[in-house]
């Protein structure tokens, strides 16, 4: 597999973007670029791996968009494994209206696994495509964030943006 990169600073810090020729594999956020570099060598370990700061501009475009809270979704292409149960919990995640949020209780039922919500909460940790796949829009029954794979802090302000 050949995946191609690159990394712009973003309002939350380093931004990686990363993609095969059939799509979009790999959305990071971060405090370096040593460090989102070395996990994406790290999530793709056999990989032929480069950076190309032009090849992906379009994309990272509607990226910074998305965060800054101005575009309703990415819709991108993408290339993302996983199970059969992740990839139902990822299609529904993109099927949240920014500016909303759901529990994973309410995301479990919404899947028809309505005792799921652990194991959508994991999905939602492993998801490849963070912003894409907005996972930050997942909340505890409570009302609290919760976790976010990229900081609490960057869900907090994700939210803030697409509530605008």
């Amino acid at each position: 597999m050949s995946i191609s990169f690159t990394i712009v600073e973003s309002p939350l810090g380093w931004l990686l973007v990363a993609a095969t020729d059939r799509g979009i594999c790999s959305v990071m956020l971060g405090d370096g670029e040593e460090k989102l570099t070395g996990e994406l060598h790290h999530e793709f370990p056999q990989a032929e791996i480069a950076r190309n700061d032009n090849h992906l501009r379009s994309q990272v475009k509607v990226l910074l968009e998305c965060l800054a809270g101005q575009a309703p979704h990415a819709d991108l292409p993408l290339d993302v494994q996983g199970t059969a149960f992740q990839m139902r919990v990822w299609e529904e995640l993109r099927r949240i209206p920014r500016g909303q949020t759901v529990s994973y209780g309410e995301l479990a039922g919404r899947i028809g696994r309505p005792t799921a919500a652990r194991a959508v909460a994991r999905a939602c940790a492993t998801n490849p495509v963070s912003i894409i796949t907005p996972c930050h829009r997942v909340i505890r029954e409570n009302g609290e964030l919760g976790g976010y794979r990229w900081g609490i802090e960057r869900k907090r302000r994700i939210l803030e943006a697409e509530k605008g």
